[in-house]
């Protein structure tokens, strides 16, 4: 556990990124591993099956990162305000009411996995295999709900470490399970969507244990797990509101997803190959903005205000600090990066894949401004602001891919990026230099 109230904030800062980057990493190397192996070992319509399904499923899991962030920023706040009482009982809540919406969600997301794929126009080779890849994920959703939960809880008192041992374990098994069903069982789709499901089945499993056997503070007796209804609607009124902006970002993605698709299967197979590339440059931008937003709530439960400040500040500095660092490693790793995400001979695909990370690579200063501010506000409870922007985000992004990617192709996305993220960065940079005397006095 990590108390930030004391101590230097940028070595809180740092020493809960770094885990988390290295989570996240872990998280998205298991989720490329079906990509990598099924463009390597099935083939193109198989490829596009799996990148289609993947934006829907990001949704979904969005959705809950939203409700464990809300959930997440309020235990933030009693365990800084020392409160361990109240940090059981909405541990107990968001844990109870997270499990009967995994459920719905799981039933109805299996049931519409058909009409989901028809809605977003996936070309006929492809739609089969991509209803039977997504109905399989939807199983393992059951599982990566409550895994979300039980490691929101554990960083919301400090301990962004321990997730990365269970992710670590999940993504080894993964990986040795994608080869086992899909190079040598030659199982396909299907075999890749149960490897990711054992994988994540696990993990939670494991997560759980540990924290009911050695977290004290997480803790629940037999006769404690009861839904207060007072916390619930508390972690509601957050997590309601972080879910839809968490979600909204993918929705907007779908409709892009949708306008890459009537390029056809290449195209597809490409922006799935930069979509992975744009995950992993962004994680530690991510990371940064979480870890903010856990030192200014656990700050700001304590009451201590010119930390929460300086949480801001120091904060950015971090997140700017990271830009360098990403652009280069685009810029060189470009190709390789193309040739190992792509089927293998794919000449055209891996020209599409150079030339869009060749633009995008200038543009990842964007979200480590954003991700920072994003952070912070969360930490402090301003939900809105985080939501609002990010509806201007993806509206403009959405409506210049659908104006740039038919004349420019893939790239035009890329483009469409800088676009958003530049009416997102006015809107939330401009509220808080006009607000923020205003903002910290209340705090």
């Amino acid at each position: 556990m990590r108390d930030m109230t004391e101590g230097s904030i940028k070595g809180h800062l740092l020493s809960y990124a770094v885990p988390m980057v290295l989570g996240n990493l872990l998280q998205l190397t298991y989720n490329a591993v079906d990509s990598i192996v099924i463009g390597k070992f099935v083939g193109a319509d198989a490829l596009a099956a799996v990148s289609t399904a993947n934006p829907i499923m990001t949704i979904v899991i969005l959705g809950v990162s939203g409700l464990s962030i809300g959930a997440g920023v309020l235990m933030s706040e009693y365990y800084g305000a020392k409160d361990e009482t109240t940090l059981k009982r909405e541990f107990s809540t968001t844990i109870l009411f997270g499990f009967w919406t995994s459920l719905a969600v799981f039933v109805l997301g299996f049931l519409l996995s058909p009409d989901i794929i028809r809605w977003i126009n996936v070309p006929s080779e492809a739609a089969g295999l991509a209803v039977t890849y997504l109905r399989i994920v939807f199983v393992g959703f059951l599982f990566t709900f409550q895994y979300n939960l039980w490691t929101a809880a554990l960083r919301s008192i400090g301990d962004s470490k321990t997730p990365v041992a269970f992710l670590g374990f999940a993504a080894t098994l993964n990986i040795l399970l994608d080869v086992l069903f899909v190079a040598f069982f030659g199982w396909g789709v299907i075999g890749a969507g149960i490897a990711t499901v054992i994988s994540q089945a696990l993990s939670a499993l494991l997560c759980m244990r540990y924290v009911s056997r050695h977290i004290k503070a997480l803790q629940v007796g037999r006769g404690q797990w009861v839904v207060d209804h007072k916390l619930l609607a508390a972690t509601l009124q957050n997590g309601l509101l972080t879910a839809l902006q968490q979600a909204a970002q993918p929705v907007g993605k779908l409709l892009i997803q949708s306008v890459i698709n009537s390029q056809g299967i290449i195209a597809m197979g490409a922006f799935n190959a930069v979509c992975r590339v744009d995950d992993f440059g962004c994680i530690p931008a991510q990371s940064i903005g979480h870890s903010i937003m856990t030192c200014a709530a656990q700050n700001h439960g304590a009451r201590k205000r010119e930390r929460v400040r300086q949480t801001f500040r120091e904060g950015m500095e971090l997140a700017v600090a990271y830009f360098p660092i990403i652009c280069v490693a685009i810029l060189l790793l470009k190709r390789p990066v193309a040739l190992l995400l792509t089927p293998t001979g794919s000449t055209e695909m891996i020209r599409m894949v150079v030339d869009y990370l060749a633009v995008k690579a200038f543009f990842y200063i964007m979200p480590c401004l954003t991700n920072a501010i994003q952070g912070f506000f969360r930490g402090v409870g301003n939900m809105k602001l985080t939501l609002y922007s990010t509806l201007i985000q993806i509206s403009i992004r959405t409506v210049l891919v659908f104006l740039w990617v038919p004349q420019m192709g893939i790239v035009g996305e890329a483009w469409a990026c800088l676009g958003g993220w530049s009416a997102m960065l006015v809107f939330e940079y401009g509220y808080y230099f006009k607000t923020r005397k205003r903002l910290y006095e209340m705090l």
